[in-house]
């Protein structure tokens, strides 16, 4: 169980990386999301409130801007799929799932500063201190619930593995992304603006070889 689990995981994050992170852009955003998500892991044991501000306002903006604003949409020649069959087959969240999660993110303080109760589930804020520890809070609660909220899903849609695996990827991909991505601004300064896929070609004709 235990070797399927880790190729389960070995896929799903191989298909994250060659489906979705092709610009260069995108690879160094996310690579500067890994960097601040392991500084707010280390944050988690001193301060989760200042671990959830830096994962929401650097980790996820840096890390989200990647997907929406640069990653390609045309059709994927290396992958023979179009940008509709990937946001299809998405494990986790595609960019329709992310939009409405973002959205909850961004209107999570704005419904704060409205009632500073939160509908009476918080203490009122009464300074802009207390206001900024009363949306990380609502952040974390974000973050989390998200995390749970589509790993149980899978459990329905899918099955109880791919929704750990899933999980267990997301958590983890802070370390896979800093190794995966530590070279793209490098190739981005050199004015590579895709990854030219030979990793990915590689992969492929290992895998015809081994077929």
């Amino acid at each position: 169980m235990i070797k399927n689990f880790r190729e389960q995981l070995r896929i799903q994050r191989w298909d994250d990386h060659r489906f979705y992170h092709h610009s260069r852009i995108n690879q160094s955003l996310h690579f500067v999301s890994a960097v601040s998500f392991l500084i707010g892991y280390v944050m988690m044991f001193f301060d989760p409130l200042m671990s959830a501000l830096i994962g929401w306002l650097v980790s996820m903006t840096s890390r989200q801007a990647g997907h929406f604003f640069f990653e390609p949409r045309d059709y994927d020649h290396l992958n023979h799929a179009t940008h509709e069959h990937k946001e299809e087959i998405k494990v986790g969240y595609n960019l329709r799932r992310k939009i409405v999660l973002m959205t909850i993110w961004a209107l999570s303080p704005v419904v704060l500063y409205v009632d500073p109760t939160l509908f009476g589930l918080v203490t009122p804020w009464a300074s802009p201190a207390d206001f900024m520890r009363q949306v990380a809070k609502v952040w974390l609660v974000v973050g989390l619930g998200g995390l749970l909220f589509r790993g149980v899903q899978l459990f329905f849609i899918r099955d109880v593995e791919t929704g750990l695996v899933w999980m267990t990827k997301i958590l983890t991909d802070p370390f896979n992304d800093f190794k995966l991505y530590c070279k793209a601004p490098l190739a981005l300064l050199r004015g590579e603006l895709i990854d030219p896929g030979l990793d990915i070609i590689e992969h492929n004709e290992l895998v015809e070889k081994h077929a």
